[in-house]
């Protein structure tokens, strides 16, 4: 394979990171849409559901900057493999309760949890080592290879997950996603990541995030990515807690079609995502990224307003593969931007906060599932969008004024 893409996986660590990346991500998903089912399935309750999602994306909020903080004190590859390997531990005790049915939904709430605090290391560990391998000559077609990747995992890993809870029942959904991510730290174990380190001090943490803090205020640029990925996560993804309700009792869909639909978002951002890997989609200037970052959240919350009043299932699925084309410049750009408006021995704490600012999406899921218990889930779909459009354009005019 010749071009940019083709140089990157020529990269052997490059390559690691990537397909390490791919799976474990593939399997997230699995096991959120997976999780979700069961929950829809013993409770009929939306809210629970949005519960249950939310406990695995909540250790983002809580703990993100301190993972991104501490990211630059230990080794970069000891991190990304105890994110694989906890996970992976923890789908195997699920698997066995399910297979001796014992299987609780407290357990699958706990599960998501635990697994959730390894997730919150991905942005400011294994993002920025998939850069960092690159080099800054490759930086732009890494990111967007990767984030193309990422988006075709949110595409792959909720079909999947939807056909292994419609073939498999609990225990095969959660059997498979940790043989992957055990497989995933057998294979990141042969990475070769030189990493200088500093001496590890707890006591210093809160001040280094302060810091960096601090020095974003200084950039706008930074402060627009920080806030923007606040209100899409908060306002956009939070549709994603209710894409089970949404199907099965909205559209009156089977799992597999359930799976589709969580599917079709991703699908859009991997097409879009893969013509900006393979450089024919380009963005250079940064007055582009800076469009292509506001404008693809913006172009998001337009097409999940209309995905909340189509009249029918698959002109809902082909909205949010138009939103997908959004959300490939929003999640493209959002690493981007960070990487190369910040010095190197900032990237890591901020990195971190912008894992916090995601980490706001369980309280836009929670919302969310609220919302849907007194307006259903097409009303919290069209509430929460709206409301994220609205503060987006008004960030946007914000930025053009300063």
């Amino acid at each position: 394979m010749n071009g940019p893409v083709g140089e990157l996986l020529r990269l052997p660590d490059f390559l690691r990171l990537w397909l390490v990346g791919a799976s474990a991500n593939a399997m997230r998903w699995l096991e959120l849409l997976a999780s979700g089912l069961f929950t829809y399935e013993v409770t009929g309750s939306a809210l629970a559901v949005t519960a249950v999602v939310a406990a695995r994306q909540l250790p983002q909020l809580l703990f993100g900057a301190f993972a991104g903080a501490i990211s630059e004190a230990v080794n970069h590859k000891i991190i990304v493999m105890l994110a694989l390997m906890v996970p992976a531990a923890v789908a195997t005790v699920l698997a066995t309760l399910a297979t001796t049915g014992h299987l609780a939904l407290w357990h699958v709430a706990l599960g998501n949890l635990v697994s959730g605090m390894m997730w919150a290391t991905e942005m400011s560990t294994r993002r920025r080592m998939v850069g960092e391998v690159a080099g800054p000559h490759r930086i732009v077609h890494a990111i967007a290879l990767d984030s193309a990747t990422s988006a075709g995992t949110r595409m792959i890993g909720p079909l999947l997950g939807g056909l292994a809870f419609e073939w498999l029942h609990m225990r095969g959904a959660y059997m498979v996603t940790a043989l992957v991510q055990f497989g995933g730290a057998f294979v990141l174990a042969g990475l070769v990541h030189p990493q200088v380190t500093r001496r590890l001090a707890l006591a210093r943490i809160p001040a280094e995030i302060a810091e960096g803090f601090a020095y974003a205020r200084t950039r706008p640029t930074i402060m627009l990515v920080f806030a923007i990925t606040i209100v899409t996560n908060a306002f956009a993804f939070a549709y994603s807690g209710l894409v089970a309700p949404l199907g099965l009792g909205e559209f009156h869909v089977s799992p597999t079609l359930v799976g589709l639909l969580a599917a079709a978002e991703p699908l859009g951002c991997l097409l879009t995502g893969a013509l900006m890997a393979a450089g024919l989609l380009r963005l250079d200037s940064h007055g582009d990224r800076r469009l292509a970052f506001a404008g693809g959240s913006a172009l998001f919350l337009v097409m999940l307003i209309g995905m909340a009043l189509s009249p029918s299932y698959w002109l809902a699925v082909a909205l949010l593969v138009i939103g997908g084309f959004g959300t490939a410049g929003f999640s493209n750009m959002q690493t981007t931007l960070m990487l190369t408006e910040a010095p190197a021995e900032m990237r890591s704490r901020l990195m971190g906060i912008v894992t916090v600012c995601i980490g706001t999406g369980p309280l836009g899921v929670v919302a969310a599932g609220v919302l849907s218990d007194h307006l259903g889930p097409r009303g919290a779909v069209l509430a929460m969008g709206s409301v994220g459009l609205v503060i987006t354009l008004a960030l946007v005019a914000n930025l053009r004024r300063r």
